[in-house]
Order: structure tokens, then C-alpha cells, then sequence
């Protein structure tokens, strides 16, 4: 049996039954007639595999989950024209619906909750319509022009945990329109929608900016737990951050209603919030007003903001909604303040950075020893020390900080990503797989549940498992260099190079802001240099490999990319002498397979590398693949 990250469509026929009822022939012949005619071309065409038939539906797997959507719609806006010099009576309309998941591959037969998902989804699809789950529509994204409109959580029968579902506006058009017809059609999707830009920091210190880019993330969070609204991902609201924006502008290009503005003035025990909710058509003010309160009474003032957005937008809430945003993460204003400090270090993610950032979530326990967040930023920052920086953290640690995160907050998505890298420490693979499911589960858009899954599933050479959740990770994160540069290598091994180099091209650009920023940061340099020598840029590929080493001279991932980065450039001596300063070394959880690695197809042929490969086998059965 085999697992793997799978696109699911399941798809049935309305009233079937009654159909067959009143015209068994006619039926049959119809449906064989549109499964001939659109449904089956559609789905080769997008390079779907049909898993099994029934009388009425099929279950279709797909390994893009863009794909999958296109597929869905293309079919159902056919059929409505198909269908449109039909009766009524005698309309064969389909309801589908799609779900992303973790499936369990057995005799080329689907099973597994994955599965389970698309087809309950499917039963409440409207007649005609497409339902997705939120890890479709998360991981669609923009990439479609298409709305989607929120069903909120439903509760699936035989699912444990209720499933974000929405509803895709077949007859809406482009989202990504400049003009305004983005707003239109969203009215369309009859659901208020809005983006929240990062607070303007107007305490004057410029080292007060972690307190007012926390209070915009928590009001994102508090905001996004609104099943009546549709909200803009914090990732994506923050690369407006520091400039001169034209409200219109932002509100037609990422096709929301309306937009939050702000500030936050913070002076020793006291704080100034003001708040502004904007209609993006207009430009004009919905609301605004201002909080002048001592510090401890921030949480209150975050709730206050929510819930006038809530009352602004008439949007009714669930009563565990308001609960949920109603609850404060810690009463400990202390704590909170060090948690601050730490997910902003956490964002900038340098070895320092994140050491600085494990420091501060430390603090915040120790004040408040029931603070969810702050265990789950302790454990995320262990765990990508030790996957990205190879930090010796013993996996007990890991396991024990993220349990007890879990433990008081099973939401926290983090946690549950970094109990995964530590559970594939230990070998337990398929519990690995269990817990990052799981942290997807609970929260698709989670940056570190889809690079740290990525990256562990090319550490079990299950490459093209590993793509889709690369490319999530860098779309979620606009400034993230690690995920495209990452996933090129493997793009080629899989025979794709014009999609490896262009999002080797894209890391690259990421990678040189990000050096900007830190120039102390010997990563960027790392991973770039091997892309830029598979591109061809051969001068640039040697100084930015010469700057790694500089920085990191006795660094062994530095070896081992630099073995990389030489074997691109036809160095076939300096490649070997690198990976001889690798191999004692390569403990440290170095689980990637080499002769799979398209860095090191020029050290095919040469018998050293064939020893090479058959010392690490006889020894490990380490798995070696492209820039780590």
C-alpha cells in the first residue's frame, strides 16, 4: 500500500433513481453519451485518473488540484448548455465535489479520509454546482478565475472534525480584474469580504513595529474564524506593508470589499489603537474610531474591533464563533508582549533569528505556563532549526513542547507540523504522515505544515508529492526563497525542467531581498548557487557559493550544497571533495537519496560516485536529493 497527496473528485448523477425510473434506456444512453462526449476527454485532458465507476457517479483522482477545479467547472458549465433544450424532468445534472487529502493507494483503488471527504462534500454540492473543501480552495488561490463563495463548517457524517466547505460560482467571472468588477462579482457570492493591512506603528521606535504587526495578525486570526466572511491571508495583506497604498487599487486587485486600516501607538502602560473600515468601490468610510486604554485592556480592544467589523458587515455569529473570538490567548498582557517578540523574530527565520524567537516564546511560558501559542512557537522554532540548520534537538524535546501545545489548543497547526518532523526523526513514517495530514487538516493555508511536509516527503523520495505542497508553501509566503529553490531540483528529476527553472528564477529574485535583509544568512547563498549553476549562470553560481562558505566555512549542509553547486558547474574534483567533507557528517537525519538527485547527474559516470552511492546504502540507506 501506498500513500500520497491526491486531488479527489467525486461526482453522481442527481435524482438517479427517478430517471431510471422514467426512462431507463434514455438514461443510460444519455449518460453514455455525455461521459463520451465531455466528462471522459475533460478528464484526460487534465490528466485525471478514473479510480472507479458506479451506475451514477465516478470517483476521479487528480495529482494537480488545479486541475481538478478546472476539470469540474469545464464539465458542469457544458452540461447547463447541454442541457438547456432538455425538459426538466429529463436533465442529467451532476452534483461534485472536491476535496485535497492524504488517500491510501491500494490495487489502484482509493481509500482513507481523503476520499471519505470528497464524497460527502459531493452530497451537499448544489444540483449542477462544484463544492470544494477549504484545502481545495486555499491551494487554488487566485490561480482561477473563479468565486467562491463560504458554506462555513460543515459537519460530515462519519468525518471526526467539521470541514470548511465553499461553493464555486460557476457563472461568476474574472477575480482578478483591476477595474472594480472584482467587488461586483464578490456581491455576487452574496458574502461580505475584506483584507486587513498591517498597522501603521506610530510609537516612534522603530523597534515597537513587532507590537503593531501583532496586533493586525491577531485581528486577521480573530477575523478569519468568521465562517461569514471571506479574509485575506496575513501573508498576503503584508506585502503592502510600509507603502502608499490606493484602496480601490488593493481592494479590485485582491477582490475584497472592504479593507482595514490602522494604527497603534504604544507608551509604556498605555496603548492608542485606531481603526478604519473602508468600502474598496468608494474609497469612502464604513467606520473608524479610536481606543485609548492601558495596555492590559489590548485583547478587549482586538475583540472590540472584530466584533464592530462583524456588526458593520451584519454578519450574524455562531455561537462558537463568538466564543472563539471572544477568548483571549493568555491573560498575561507580559506574555503576550514576548510572544510578540518571538513570531516576529520567528518571521525572519535566521539561525539567530529563530534562536532569538525560541528565547521570547520561552519567556512567554514561563508567565503564563498555559499559553498554547508560545509552546507551539517553541516547538516550530525547534523544528525548523533542526530541519533547516540541522541543530542537534533531541526529538523527545520536540515531541514533548508540541504535545503539550496540543494540549491545550488542538488548532494550533504549527504544533502539529513540528510533532511531524519529529516523529520523522524518529522513523515513525507513517505517524509522521498522520500528524502533518492533520496540521493541514486544521489549517490548509499553515506555511510550515506544507515546506515541512514538502521537504519530508523528498526525504522519503516521494517527489511528486512533494510539488504541489512546495508550490502552496510559496504562494502562501510571497517572500519565502527556501520553497522555490527547493522544488526546482526536484521539477527536474521528475523531467520538468522548464517548470524547475522557472521557479528557480523566482527563488533566486526572493533569495536577493532576503540577503538584503541579512546578509549574515549563509542559506540563500546556499540554495541559490546550485539554481544559478543549472541555469547557466555560471560567474554569479561561484560567488554566491564563495559567500555560503565565507559565512559558514565549517557548516556540512554548506558542503553538501556546495558538492551540488560544483557538479553543476562541471567542477567534478571540487564536487567530490565537497561530499568528502559531507560524509562524516551526514548522520544528522541526511535522509535524501543521491542517485535520484538531478544536482549530481554529471557524477554519473565517474566510479566514485557509484562507491559513494554504495557506502551510503550498505551504511544507511541514506536518501540524497538536490539542495538541502
Amino acid at each position: 500500500m501506498e500513500r500520497r497527496l491526491s486531488a479527489i473528485m467525486a461526482a453522481d448523477v442527481v435524482g438517479y433513481s427517478r430517471l431510471m425510473g422514467a426512462n431507463e434506456v434514455g438514461t443510460l444512453t444519455s449518460l453514455k453519451d455525455h461521459r463520451a462526449g465531455l466528462i471522459d476527454p475533460c478528464i484526460a485532458t487534465h490528466q485525471g485518473r478514473i479510480v472507479k465507476l458506479t451506475g451514477d457517479g465516478m470517483l476521479v483522482e487528480f495529482a494537480s488540484v488545479v486541475a481538478a477545479v478546472e476539470c469540474a467547472t469545464h464539465v458542469q458549465r457544458e452540461m447547463r448548455e447541454r442541457n438547456a433544450e432538455v425538459p426538466e424532468d429529463r436533465r442529467i445534472e451532476f452534483r461534485i465535489g472536491i476535496n485535497l487529502g492524504d488517500v491510501i493507494v491500494d490495487d489502484d483503488d482509493l481509500f482513507g479520509d481523503g476520499v471519505n471527504v470528497a464524497s460527502r462534500i459531493e452530497g451537499i454540492a448544489k444540483p449542477g454546482g462544484v463544492a470544494v473543501s477549504s484545502a481545495v480552495r486555499d491551494n487554488v488561490g487566485n490561480k482561477l478565475d473563479l468565486v467562491f463563495e463560504d458554506m462555513g463548517d460543515q459537519e460530515l457524517k462519519n468525518i471526526e472534525f467539521p470541514v470548511r466547505v465553499y461553493n464555486v460560482l460557476l457563472g461568476a467571472g474574472s477575480v482578478k480584474a483591476a477595474n472594480g468588477a472584482a467587488e461586483a462579482e464578490l456581491a455576487d457570492a452574496d458574502k461580505p469580504s475584506i483584507a486587513v493591512l498591517p498597522f501603521n506603528n506610530m510609537s516612534g521606535d522603530p523597534e515597537q513595529e513587532y507590537f503593531s504587526d501583532g496586533i493586525t495578525e491577531d485581528i486577521i486570526t480573530d477575523l478569519s474564524k468568521v465562517s461569514g466572511l471571506f479574509v485575506i491571508g496575513r501573508n498576503t495583506s503584508f506585502t503592502y506593508k510600509g507603502k502608499a497604498v490606493d484602496i480601490p487599487e488593493i481592494a479590485a486587485r485582491l477582490g475584497v470589499k472592504f479593507i482595514l486600516e490602522g494604527s497603534v501607538r504604544k507608551a509604556g502602560q498605555r496603548v492608542r489603537v485606531t481603526g478604519q473600515l473602508i468600502d474598496g468601490a468608494t474609497g469612502g468610510h464604513v467606520w473608524a474610531d479610536r481606543f485609548d486604554r492601558d495596555l492590559t485592556d489590548i485583547f478587549a480592544i482586538q475583540d472590540e474591533i472584530t466584533q464592530t467589523i462583524v456588526d458593520q458587515l451584519k454578519i450574524k455569529l455562531l455561537p462558537k464563533e463568538k466564543k472563539a473570538i471572544s477568548q483571549a490567548p493568555t491573560a498575561n498582557v507580559e506574555a503576550y508582549t514576548y510572544y510578540l517578540k518571538g513570531r516576529q523574530f520567528f518571521h525572519n527565520s535566521t539561525r539567530v533569528l529563530l534562536g532569538l524567537a525560541r528565547q521570547m516564546f520561552s519567556k512567554a511560558t514561563e508567565l503564563d505556563p498555559n499559553y498554547a501559542r508560545a509552546y507551539a512557537g517553541i516547538a516550530i522554532c525547534d523544528a525548523r532549526l533542526g530541519n533547516w540548520y540541522r541543530a542537534e534537538i533531541p526529538t523527545e524535546k520536540i515531541l514533548a513542547i508540541a504535545d503539550k501545545a496540543i494540549s491545550l489548543d488542538p488548532s494550533l497547526a504549527e504544533a502539529h507540523a513540528a510533532r511531524a518532523i519529529a516523529l520523522g526523526n524518529d522513523g515513525q513514517h507513517e505517524a509522521a504522515v498522520d500528524a502533518f495530514s492533520r496540521a493541514l487538516a486544521v489549517d490548509p493555508a499553515n506555511f510550515d505544515a506544507n515546506l515541512l511536509f514538502a521537504r519530508y516527503c523528498v526525504t522519503q523520495s516521494d517527489l511528486e508529492r512533494s510539488v504541489p505542497l512546495f508550490e502552496r508553501a510559496a504562494e502562501l509566503q510571497p517572500d519565502d526563497w527556501q520553497s522555490p529553490l527547493l522544488v526546482a531540483p526536484v521539477l527536474h528529476t521528475l523531467g520538468r525542467p522548464e517548470e524547475g527553472n522557472r521557479y528557480s528564477r523566482l527563488g533566486i529574485k526572493r533569495a536577493e531581498e532576503a540577503m538584503r535583509l541579512h546578509p549574515e544568512n549563509s542559506r540563500p547563498f546556499q540554495l541559490g548557487a546550485p539554481n544559478l549553476a543549472r541555469l547557466g549562470e555560471t560567474e554569479r553560481a561561484k560567488e554566491w557559493l564563495e559567500r555560503a562558505l565565507f559565512l559558514d566555512p565549517e557548516d556540512p549542509i554548506a558542503a553538501y550544497n556546495a558538492a551540488c553547486t560544483y557538479a553543476q558547474l562541471g567542477d567534478i574534483d571540487l564536487a567530490f571533495g565537497a561530499l568528502d567533507k559531507w560524509m562524516p557528517n551526514r548522520g544528522m537525519e541526511m535522509e535524501l537519496w543521491l542517485d535520484t538527485d538531478a544536482d549530481f547527474d554529471p557524477l554519473r559516470d565517474d566510479p566514485r560516485f557509484v562507491a559513494l552511492l554504495k557506502q551510503l546504502k550498505d551504511e544507511r540507506g541514506s536518501r540524497v536529493r538536490g539542495a538541502v
